[in-house]
């Protein structure tokens, strides 16, 4: 955080962070963090998109065992993400009660401040790394070994090239161009960012046009990006951030392909329409200053048809979908379309 905390939103200017701690945890240890089952505590709130990309991921190749999950409250604080959500206010493994306890025993006076998804080391209560760009890049080639049987390959090593191209087009203008165009403080620097971000938008509808996935008859990392932007769309971006040329479920393509993932799982089944909308509107108080969060939009529509299978494609290649949710994980009935 920093600054003034959740106020300075919208009244400084808006630039993204670069992960400071960008260690990596390997099936070879180079970096002093091997893959392990259990050494290590994932750090999420599914409010944060950056956040949702590692809880999918996880999800979809079957690390839930392997990497365990620690929520955060949405409603962050001025000290950082909160364990609010559980017993006592402590997270019941690394027993703290902010995350930025386990930065601090990382290094003092860290720069860039608490962000999410976070990777703590349980035995020592340290922070391995922050860096949301590569770790779920790893969760799919460095943590093989325990993936479960039938895990898709989400980044496979012939599609590599393109997928990063989509994918740094999808962060430059998407990802990030939504945050660009929230956080403005000025008229152009808006308009700049938000017809970037729908000028993106149109290129990806073309491509999706006619094919049911972003980087060939697989779901890929490049997916898991989209879809996270997407599907807080209409709920908090549209309104909250001011991208509002036309909504999500006004475009035939994007509107379809959001569902078919949204009814995909391991995507759908870790939203939670709740926390994502009581973080936006209530924690970015220098945008949305009286905290009141919007009833709408109707969220029955992500339950719809989207006859996107007619284009073919497998979603998970030659593997299968992961199986339930795991009880301890499941989104609470209000944060779920009905």
């Amino acid at each position: 955080m920093g600054g003034d905390g959740n106020r300075a939103y919208g009244h400084r200017g808006f630039t993204r962070s670069r992960s400071h701690f960008t260690d990596r945890i390997t099936a070879d240890g180079r970096d002093g963090w091997p893959v392990e089952a259990g050494r290590y505590r994932l750090v999420v709130s599914r409010a944060c998109p950056w956040a949702s990309r590692a809880v999918i991921s996880r999800r979809l190749l079957g690390l839930e065992e392997a990497l365990p999950m620690a929520v955060a409250d949405p409603i962050q604080d001025d000290r950082s993400w909160r364990f609010t959500l559980d017993p006592g206010g402590r997270d019941p493994v690394l027993g703290i009660r902010f995350l930025s306890e386990a930065y601090d025993r990382r290094e003092t006076g860290y720069p860039g401040g608490v962000s999410v998804p976070a990777v703590v080391d349980v035995p020592s209560g340290r922070l391995v790394t922050n860096d949301y760009q590569r770790l779920t890049l790893d969760l799919a080639t460095e943590w093989t070994a325990l993936h479960r049987a039938g895990a898709p390959d989400l980044y496979p090593d012939g599609r590599r090239a393109e997928i990063d191209q989509v994918m740094a087009e999808v962060y430059r203008d998407v990802n990030n161009g939504v945050y660009r165009a929230g956080f403005a403080t000025h008229q152009q620097e808006y308009e700049e960012a938000c017809a970037g971000v729908f000028r993106r938008l149109e290129l990806l509808g073309e491509r999706l046009s006619g094919q049911r996935y972003l980087v060939g008859d697989t779901l890929t990392e490049a997916d898991i990006r989209l879809f996270t932007t997407l599907v807080r769309f209409d709920a908090v971006y549209h309104g909250h951030f001011k991208c509002n040329r036309w909504k999500l479920a006004e475009h035939p393509v994007l509107w379809a392909y959001a569902r078919d993932l949204f009814q995909t799982p391991g995507f759908g089944d870790t939203v939670d329409f709740d926390h994502i909308k009581r973080h936006y509107y209530q924690v970015h108080s220098g945008i949305n200053p009286t905290g009141i969060v919007p009833l709408g939009p109707d969220l029955a529509g992500w339950l719809s048809p989207h006859g996107r299978a007619e284009l073919g494609g497998r979603p998970f290649g030659d593997g299968t979908p992961p199986g339930p949710v795991r009880p301890g994980e499941r989104v609470a009935p209000q944060g779920r379309p009905a």
